[in-house]
């Protein structure tokens, strides 16, 4: 089989929209900026769902469903709202079509609404319009609710999955009676996001604020997760936002609190969408393919047996069945979030073994496991691992009646494999500059640059412009980086610690 995939070094956004095709995750729609999520594409999206839903439950949250239509007047409430999605809104403004005989179809100029609705970008304004109703009393809070929706951002330039007009997510609305508990939920939900991306994902990321030019609009601050991709970019992941009482504010959600007194709820929203699946692609796949780590891999293990002839066929088909009923018998655990282990048994005999084996790999097949006649006269099989193509990565010889222990290991060992390599890459790429020429320099090197920043927009704006650099986050002491003050790489004037720099989708 030729290889469909160009080469990463060649070409890296090619070979991103290359593995996006031939791995069947996902195709361009007729609608501009959108696309048609695959059944594998959408198959890692379902076990990204399950993994961080039953994590928010875990931390006490539970989901609710709110309109796809806003009112334009809500949006308008939060002015800083209204003027960051304003470029960015698709806009109903008739609810019906005029349609005559022989004659094309066109709006109906009777049917023009009242008020015009947004298509929701975000969700803060209708709900916390519906927070208005729900909250009167300090016994009614907090509110911890998160919802699984499509949202549309009316996008410019768009890439499968990284950036699209209609997208996948999830986003978390909660209020609180006051601000340290809104506080500590912004955090939370910023760990709960770095836990999934290093523990499913096996994507490492550093975690931190926003800058003021960086944050959501309405936000006080937002706390995001960063990851850095392979050829350099990084990639924001997922953003938990502190909201204070702006939208409680805007929608007169007020409560009476223990002493009797009338008070704002605090707020914050926090979400993560399908571009998770862009940055796992970019983390770990190859020349061959996807790479995919098991937790979130639609299919676990592939079971190719082989023969030339029926006869030879039969017993390894048979011992195929055997192994994979083993395997999806083995007892759930946490590792695969209580899901059985997922296997196919390939017994496309019409095409030739290394065809075969390729098509697993460029799907991101965790395992591989082959059964030949040969294998059978020994009592045994060969298991190759995908994050380690071609012989190094298979062994031969493996006896079947221990296959079951060995693959259960093995998919153990390829998760924590793929987080290890992930963040010797991101560190590698980590680099500090004390100049702006050194900063420059090094930011053509790709990967993160910790420098020193005044903190001023102006300062941020300028390197922007002339670097095409923006702030990712200020990142946390436990990011393990140094956050001592300094002096900024571009103005000379007092820096509380150096921030990280990057270039980015």
């Amino acid at each position: 089989m030729a290889n469909v995939i160009t080469p990463r070094a060649k070409d890296s956004p090619q070979w991103y929209l290359d593995i996006v095709k031939e791995a069947g995750l996902a195709d361009n729609s007729d609608v501009r900026g959108c696309m048609v999520i695959k059944p594998t594409g959408y198959a890692i999206w379902e076990k990204m769902q399950r993994g961080l839903d039953r994590m928010f439950k875990d931390t006490g949250h539970v989901n609710a469903y709110f309109p796809l239509f806003i009112p334009m007047s809500y949006l308008a409430k939060e002015e800083e709202m209204a003027e960051g999605f304003a470029k960015e809104c698709a806009v109903v403004t008739h609810y019906r079509l005029k349609a005559e005989k022989g004659q094309p179809l066109k709006v109906d100029p009777t049917a023009e609404l009242e008020e015009p609705l947004i298509v929701r970008p975000t969700s803060e304004t209708i709900i916390w319009r519906t927070y208005k109703d729900w909250i009167q009393s300090y016994r009614d809070l907090p509110i911890l609710v998160n919802q699984w929706a499509n949202v549309v951002r009316w996008e410019m330039r768009t890439r499968l999955f990284l950036r699209t007009t209609e997208f996948l997510w999830q986003e978390g609305h909660t209020a609180h009676a006051n601000q340290q508990e809104a506080e500590e939920e912004t955090l939370r939900m910023v760990n709960v996001y770095k836990a999934f991306a290093e523990e499913f994902m096996a994507m490492p990321v550093m975690v931190g604020p926003k800058s003021e030019g960086q944050k959501f609009p309405g936000a006080i601050y937002t706390l995001c997760i960063e990851a850095m991709m392979q050829d350099g970019k990084a990639l924001q992941a997922g953003t938990s936002h502190f909201l204070g009482q702006n939208f409680a504010k805007a929608f007169d959600c007020s409560f009476q609190n223990e002493k009797g007194q009338r008070e704002f709820a605090w707020a914050t929203s926090w979400g993560a969408s399908t571009r998770l699946i862009g940055g796992l692609i970019m983390t770990h796949s190859d020349d061959n393919g996807l790479v995919c780590p098991p937790r979130l891999a639609p299919v676990h293990v592939a079971i190719v047996p082989l023969g030339r002839t029926d006869a030879e066929r039969a017993p390894a088909i048979a011992a195929a069945e055997k192994l994979a009923a083993e395997l999806r018998g083995l007892p759930r655990d946490d590792f695969f979030s209580y899901e059985p282990i997922t296997v196919k048994i390939d017994v496309m005999f019409d095409k030739q073994p290394g065809y075969r084996y390729a098509e697993h790999e460029l799907r991101g097949v965790p395992v591989r496991v082959e059964i030949g006649p040969k294998d059978l006269e020994k009592q045994a099989c060969a298991v190759a691992r995908r994050d380690v193509p071609g012989k190094e990565g298979k062994q031969f010889g493996i006896p079947l009646d221990g296959a079951t222990a060995h693959i259960n290991t093995l998919l153990r060992d390829i998760q924590a494999s793929l987080l290890k390599k992930a963040k010797a890459y991101r560190d590698a790429g980590l680099k500090t500059a004390d100049t702006y020429a050194e900063f420059q320099e090094k930011l053509e090197l790709g990967g993160f640059v910790a420098a020193h920043w005044d903190g001023t927009r102006e300062t941020e704006d300028k390197i922007q412009a002339e670097t095409k650099a923006t702030i990712r986050c200020i990142p946390f002491a436990e990011n393990g980086l140094e956050v001592a003050p300094g002096s900024c790489m571009v103005t000379g004037a007092p820096s509380k610690q150096r921030v990280l720099f990057a270039r980015a989708y």
